[in-house]
Protein backbone atom coordinates (compact mmCIF):
# COMPACT_ATOMS: atom_id res chain seq x y z
CA UNK A 1 0.00 0.00 0.00
CA UNK A 2 2.84 2.75 0.74
CA UNK A 3 4.67 1.62 -2.21
CA UNK A 4 1.32 2.58 -4.81
CA UNK A 5 0.90 5.56 -2.27
CA UNK A 6 4.55 6.46 -2.98
CA UNK A 7 3.82 6.07 -6.93
CA UNK A 8 0.69 8.21 -6.64
CA UNK A 9 2.56 10.88 -4.96
CA UNK A 10 5.11 11.17 -7.70
CA UNK A 11 2.59 11.11 -10.49
CA UNK A 12 0.34 13.96 -8.56
CA UNK A 13 3.65 16.15 -7.90
CA UNK A 14 5.13 15.66 -11.15
CA UNK A 15 1.85 16.45 -12.91
CA UNK A 16 -0.95 18.30 -10.80
CA UNK A 17 -1.01 21.67 -9.42
CA UNK A 18 -0.05 21.32 -6.21
CA UNK A 19 1.38 24.70 -5.39
CA UNK A 20 0.67 26.20 -2.14
CA UNK A 21 -1.79 28.78 -2.13
CA UNK A 22 0.17 30.87 0.31
CA UNK A 23 3.57 32.93 -0.51
CA UNK A 24 7.18 32.09 0.51
CA UNK A 25 7.04 35.92 1.63
CA UNK A 26 10.26 36.26 -0.39
CA UNK A 27 8.56 38.42 -2.49
CA UNK A 28 8.63 40.82 0.08
CA UNK A 29 11.91 41.14 0.05
CA UNK A 30 15.13 42.94 -3.07
CA UNK A 31 18.31 42.31 -2.90
CA UNK A 32 20.39 45.43 -3.06
CA UNK A 33 22.08 45.91 -6.57
CA UNK A 34 25.86 47.02 -6.69
CA UNK A 35 26.96 49.09 -9.44
CA UNK A 36 30.68 48.59 -8.34
CA UNK A 37 31.40 44.86 -6.87
CA UNK A 38 35.00 45.96 -7.11
CA UNK A 39 35.71 42.32 -7.67
CA UNK A 40 35.28 39.55 -10.50
CA UNK A 41 32.88 37.53 -10.88
CA UNK A 42 34.92 35.03 -10.96
CA UNK A 43 35.91 35.56 -7.22
CA UNK A 44 32.42 34.58 -6.06
CA UNK A 45 32.99 31.55 -3.51
CA UNK A 46 29.84 29.58 -2.71
CA UNK A 47 31.94 26.81 -0.78
CA UNK A 48 30.04 26.05 2.29
CA UNK A 49 30.29 23.75 5.32
CA UNK A 50 27.25 22.11 7.34
CA UNK A 51 26.75 19.46 9.57
CA UNK A 52 30.94 19.18 9.66
CA UNK A 53 30.84 18.12 5.99
CA UNK A 54 32.50 20.34 3.32
CA UNK A 55 30.01 21.52 0.72
CA UNK A 56 30.56 22.97 -2.99
CA UNK A 57 27.30 25.35 -2.62
CA UNK A 58 24.80 26.04 0.00
CA UNK A 59 22.31 23.93 -1.35
CA UNK A 60 20.38 20.83 -0.64
CA UNK A 61 18.78 18.35 -2.36
CA UNK A 62 15.40 17.91 0.16
CA UNK A 63 13.52 14.85 1.30
CA UNK A 64 11.55 13.82 -2.24
CA UNK A 65 11.03 9.83 -2.66
CA UNK A 66 12.06 6.34 -2.27
CA UNK A 67 10.11 2.71 -2.33
CA UNK A 68 9.25 2.06 -5.29
CA UNK A 69 10.71 1.34 -8.62
CA UNK A 70 10.67 4.76 -10.53
CA UNK A 71 11.50 6.16 -6.85
CA UNK A 72 14.66 4.25 -7.38
CA UNK A 73 15.68 5.60 -10.49
CA UNK A 74 14.68 9.52 -9.51
CA UNK A 75 17.23 8.77 -6.28
CA UNK A 76 20.12 7.31 -8.27
CA UNK A 77 19.39 10.50 -10.28
CA UNK A 78 19.42 13.12 -7.91
CA UNK A 79 22.61 11.48 -6.11
CA UNK A 80 24.40 11.25 -9.16
CA UNK A 81 23.68 15.51 -9.94
CA UNK A 82 24.51 15.93 -6.13
CA UNK A 83 27.96 14.39 -6.65
CA UNK A 84 28.61 16.01 -10.06
CA UNK A 85 27.79 19.97 -8.75
CA UNK A 86 28.76 19.42 -5.02
CA UNK A 87 25.52 19.80 -2.68
CA UNK A 88 23.62 18.10 -0.55
CA UNK A 89 21.18 15.33 -0.46
CA UNK A 90 18.07 14.58 1.63
CA UNK A 91 16.41 11.51 0.22
CA UNK A 92 12.78 10.35 0.78
CA UNK A 93 11.08 9.16 3.80
CA UNK A 94 12.49 5.33 4.41
CA UNK A 95 9.50 4.27 6.23
CA UNK A 96 8.47 2.09 3.93
CA UNK A 97 12.00 -0.11 3.58
CA UNK A 98 11.93 -0.53 7.36
CA UNK A 99 8.58 -2.20 6.26
CA UNK A 100 9.75 -3.63 3.36
CA UNK A 101 13.28 -4.26 3.41
CA UNK A 102 13.28 -5.49 -0.42
CA UNK A 103 12.81 -1.76 -1.49
CA UNK A 104 16.20 -0.37 0.76
CA UNK A 105 17.58 -0.48 -2.57
CA UNK A 106 15.83 2.16 -3.85
CA UNK A 107 17.77 4.40 -1.42
CA UNK A 108 20.83 2.92 -1.37
CA UNK A 109 22.84 5.75 -4.06
CA UNK A 110 26.12 5.95 -1.72
CA UNK A 111 28.10 4.12 -4.27
CA UNK A 112 27.08 6.95 -6.85
CA UNK A 113 27.74 10.10 -4.63
CA UNK A 114 30.42 8.55 -2.53
CA UNK A 115 31.52 12.31 -1.13
CA UNK A 116 27.74 13.85 -0.90
CA UNK A 117 26.08 14.93 2.44
CA UNK A 118 23.65 12.63 2.26
CA UNK A 119 20.51 12.24 4.71
CA UNK A 120 18.53 9.74 5.56
CA UNK A 121 14.56 10.50 5.93
CA UNK A 122 12.13 9.21 8.47
CA UNK A 123 8.46 10.67 9.50
CA UNK A 124 8.79 11.44 13.39
CA UNK A 125 4.96 10.65 14.09
CA UNK A 126 6.21 6.98 13.64
CA UNK A 127 7.84 6.76 16.83
CA UNK A 128 3.99 6.68 17.68
CA UNK A 129 3.61 3.66 15.77
CA UNK A 130 6.38 1.27 16.42
CA UNK A 131 9.28 3.07 15.21
CA UNK A 132 12.40 2.61 17.47
CA UNK A 133 15.97 4.23 17.85
CA UNK A 134 17.21 0.93 16.80
CA UNK A 135 15.57 1.63 13.51
CA UNK A 136 16.82 4.84 12.94
CA UNK A 137 20.13 3.72 13.47
CA UNK A 138 19.72 0.95 10.75
CA UNK A 139 17.94 3.37 8.65
CA UNK A 140 21.14 5.43 8.76
CA UNK A 141 23.56 2.71 8.58
CA UNK A 142 21.56 1.01 5.51
CA UNK A 143 22.37 3.22 3.36
CA UNK A 144 25.46 4.77 4.52
CA UNK A 145 24.11 7.78 5.15
CA UNK A 146 25.66 10.91 7.61
CA UNK A 147 22.64 11.85 9.36
CA UNK A 148 19.33 11.45 9.69
CA UNK A 149 16.29 14.17 9.12
CA UNK A 150 13.03 13.31 11.27
CA UNK A 151 9.96 15.27 9.30
CA UNK A 152 6.84 16.91 10.50
CA UNK A 153 3.41 16.53 8.97
CA UNK A 154 0.83 16.93 10.86
CA UNK A 155 -1.44 18.06 8.53
CA UNK A 156 -0.23 15.74 6.07
CA UNK A 157 -0.74 12.95 7.92
CA UNK A 158 -4.34 14.39 9.04
CA UNK A 159 -6.18 14.76 5.13
CA UNK A 160 -4.27 11.39 4.34
CA UNK A 161 -6.69 8.08 4.26
CA UNK A 162 -4.10 6.18 6.19
CA UNK A 163 -2.76 8.68 7.84
CA UNK A 164 -1.09 8.57 11.58
CA UNK A 165 -2.25 11.17 13.26
CA UNK A 166 -0.97 11.28 16.98
CA UNK A 167 1.71 13.74 17.56
CA UNK A 168 2.01 13.32 21.57
CA UNK A 169 5.62 12.94 23.35
CA UNK A 170 7.54 13.42 20.21
CA UNK A 171 10.01 15.79 21.76
CA UNK A 172 10.67 13.52 24.02
CA UNK A 173 11.68 10.89 21.69
CA UNK A 174 13.30 13.36 19.52
CA UNK A 175 15.51 14.17 22.10
CA UNK A 176 16.28 10.85 23.20
CA UNK A 177 17.38 9.99 19.80
CA UNK A 178 19.98 12.81 19.30
CA UNK A 179 21.38 11.72 22.81
CA UNK A 180 21.96 8.32 21.67
CA UNK A 181 22.41 8.90 17.96
CA UNK A 182 26.45 8.54 16.71
CA UNK A 183 25.34 11.47 13.85
CA UNK A 184 23.61 14.04 13.27
CA UNK A 185 19.51 14.47 14.16
CA UNK A 186 17.86 17.04 12.09
CA UNK A 187 14.15 18.13 12.04
CA UNK A 188 12.15 19.51 9.23
CA UNK A 189 8.68 20.29 8.61
CA UNK A 190 7.01 19.33 4.92
CA UNK A 191 5.69 22.63 3.79
CA UNK A 192 4.11 24.59 6.63
CA UNK A 193 6.59 25.95 8.26
CA UNK A 194 8.05 25.53 11.90
CA UNK A 195 7.37 28.44 14.56
CA UNK A 196 10.00 29.92 16.43
CA UNK A 197 9.18 28.36 20.09
CA UNK A 198 9.11 24.87 18.45
CA UNK A 199 12.61 25.67 16.86
CA UNK A 200 13.60 26.90 20.44
CA UNK A 201 12.63 23.57 21.76
CA UNK A 202 14.10 21.63 19.35
CA UNK A 203 17.71 23.03 19.63
CA UNK A 204 17.64 22.49 23.27
CA UNK A 205 16.26 18.76 22.56
CA UNK A 206 19.77 18.33 20.74
CA UNK A 207 18.86 18.41 17.03
CA UNK A 208 21.81 19.28 15.02
CA UNK A 209 19.69 21.37 12.46
CA UNK A 210 15.89 22.46 11.42
CA UNK A 211 15.41 22.97 8.34
CA UNK A 212 11.81 25.31 8.65
CA UNK A 213 10.22 24.48 5.33
CA UNK A 214 7.68 27.16 4.98
CA UNK A 215 4.44 27.46 2.82
CA UNK A 216 5.45 28.73 -0.52
CA UNK A 217 5.86 25.91 -2.24
CA UNK A 218 4.32 22.14 -2.50
CA UNK A 219 1.13 21.98 -0.60
CA UNK A 220 0.99 18.17 0.39
CA UNK A 221 -2.91 18.67 1.90
CA UNK A 222 -3.35 19.67 -2.51
CA UNK A 223 -1.02 16.59 -3.21
CA UNK A 224 -3.32 14.40 -0.68
CA UNK A 225 -6.52 15.94 -1.92
CA UNK A 226 -5.92 14.42 -5.37
CA UNK A 227 -6.07 11.36 -3.49
CA UNK A 228 -9.39 11.82 -1.60
CA UNK A 229 -12.60 10.41 -2.73
CA UNK A 230 -14.89 11.08 -0.36
CA UNK A 231 -16.09 14.29 -0.76
CA UNK A 232 -16.51 15.23 2.49
CA UNK A 233 -12.47 14.86 3.10
CA UNK A 234 -11.70 16.54 -0.08
CA UNK A 235 -13.92 19.90 1.32
CA UNK A 236 -11.94 19.21 5.04
CA UNK A 237 -8.86 19.46 2.91
CA UNK A 238 -9.84 22.41 0.45
CA UNK A 239 -9.30 25.01 3.76
CA UNK A 240 -6.00 24.49 4.02
CA UNK A 241 -4.74 25.26 0.65
CA UNK A 242 -3.45 28.30 1.77
CA UNK A 243 -1.78 27.02 5.25
CA UNK A 244 1.00 27.58 7.02
CA UNK A 245 4.29 29.88 8.14
CA UNK A 246 5.68 31.26 4.82
CA UNK A 247 9.20 30.47 4.54
CA UNK A 248 10.53 33.95 4.48
CA UNK A 249 8.92 34.47 8.31
CA UNK A 250 9.86 30.94 9.65
CA UNK A 251 13.63 31.84 8.71
CA UNK A 252 13.51 34.78 10.14
CA UNK A 253 12.05 34.19 13.59
CA UNK A 254 13.83 31.17 13.71
CA UNK A 255 17.50 32.82 13.19
CA UNK A 256 15.95 35.42 15.77
CA UNK A 257 15.09 32.63 18.48
CA UNK A 258 18.03 30.47 17.65
CA UNK A 259 21.23 32.84 16.41
CA UNK A 260 23.89 29.42 16.63
CA UNK A 261 21.61 26.99 15.50
CA UNK A 262 22.15 25.44 12.01
CA UNK A 263 18.97 26.49 9.83
CA UNK A 264 17.96 24.94 6.57
CA UNK A 265 14.95 27.10 4.67
CA UNK A 266 13.48 25.03 2.06
CA UNK A 267 9.76 25.82 0.71
CA UNK A 268 8.91 27.43 -2.56
CA UNK A 269 12.44 28.04 -3.32
CA UNK A 270 12.51 28.08 -7.25
CA UNK A 271 15.83 30.18 -8.05
CA UNK A 272 19.30 30.71 -7.35
CA UNK A 273 17.76 34.29 -5.91
CA UNK A 274 15.65 32.59 -4.00
CA UNK A 275 18.39 30.90 -1.90
CA UNK A 276 20.26 33.82 -1.80
CA UNK A 277 17.98 35.95 -0.19
CA UNK A 278 17.40 32.76 2.47
CA UNK A 279 21.06 32.96 2.74
CA UNK A 280 20.70 36.68 3.78
CA UNK A 281 18.18 36.07 5.87
CA UNK A 282 20.59 34.06 7.96
CA UNK A 283 19.91 30.40 7.02
CA UNK A 284 22.94 28.14 6.47
CA UNK A 285 21.85 26.44 3.58
CA UNK A 286 18.63 26.43 0.91
CA UNK A 287 16.18 23.67 -0.25
CA UNK A 288 14.31 22.54 -2.73
CA UNK A 289 12.50 19.51 -4.20
CA UNK A 290 10.23 19.90 -6.77
CA UNK A 291 12.21 22.16 -9.10
CA UNK A 292 14.47 18.79 -9.92
CA UNK A 293 11.37 16.49 -9.84
CA UNK A 294 10.94 16.78 -13.07
CA UNK A 295 14.12 16.78 -14.58
CA UNK A 296 15.02 13.54 -12.38
CA UNK A 297 12.56 11.68 -14.25
CA UNK A 298 14.06 12.26 -17.35
CA UNK A 299 17.51 11.81 -16.44
CA UNK A 300 20.41 12.71 -13.96
CA UNK A 301 22.06 15.02 -16.79
CA UNK A 302 19.10 17.14 -16.13
CA UNK A 303 18.93 17.05 -12.90
CA UNK A 304 22.80 18.56 -12.95
CA UNK A 305 22.31 21.66 -15.58
CA UNK A 306 19.53 22.21 -13.12
CA UNK A 307 21.57 22.32 -10.50
CA UNK A 308 24.16 24.25 -12.45
CA UNK A 309 21.88 27.23 -13.91
CA UNK A 310 21.01 27.44 -9.84
CA UNK A 311 24.17 27.81 -8.92
CA UNK A 312 24.97 30.05 -11.88
CA UNK A 313 21.76 32.44 -10.39
CA UNK A 314 23.19 32.24 -7.08
CA UNK A 315 26.43 33.24 -8.32
CA UNK A 316 25.38 36.18 -10.59
CA UNK A 317 23.31 37.09 -7.52
CA UNK A 318 26.12 38.02 -5.13
CA UNK A 319 28.30 38.93 -7.52
CA UNK A 320 25.50 41.89 -8.21
CA UNK A 321 25.22 42.82 -4.39
CA UNK A 322 29.10 42.91 -4.14
CA UNK A 323 29.43 39.85 -2.24
CA UNK A 324 32.57 37.71 -2.28
CA UNK A 325 31.60 35.01 -0.09
CA UNK A 326 28.84 33.35 2.06
CA UNK A 327 29.94 35.42 4.84
CA UNK A 328 29.19 39.25 2.73
CA UNK A 329 25.24 37.26 3.09
CA UNK A 330 23.88 39.78 5.63
CA UNK A 331 20.61 41.17 5.68
CA UNK A 332 22.38 44.54 4.69
CA UNK A 333 21.95 43.49 1.47
CA UNK A 334 18.25 43.13 1.67
CA UNK A 335 15.61 46.07 1.56
CA UNK A 336 11.81 45.30 1.98
CA UNK A 337 8.89 46.37 -0.88
CA UNK A 338 5.69 48.43 0.37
Amino acid sequence: MITNRKEQHLTIVSEQDVESLASTGLERYRLRHCALPEMSLAQVDLSSEFCGHALAAPLMITGMTGGSARAGIVNRRLAQAAQATGIALNLGSQRVALEQPELLSTYQVRDAAPDVLLLANLGAVQFNYGLTIDHCLEAVAAIDADGLVLHLNPLQEAVQPEGDTDFGGLLTRISELCHRAPFPVLVKEVGWGISAPLVQALQSAGVAAVDVSGSGGTSWSRVESYRLVDSKAVAIASAFEDWGIPTATALVEARAACPDLPLVASGGITTGVDAVKCLALGANLAGLARPLLRPALSSAEAVRRAVEVLLGQMRLAMFCTGCATLADLTADILYKEG
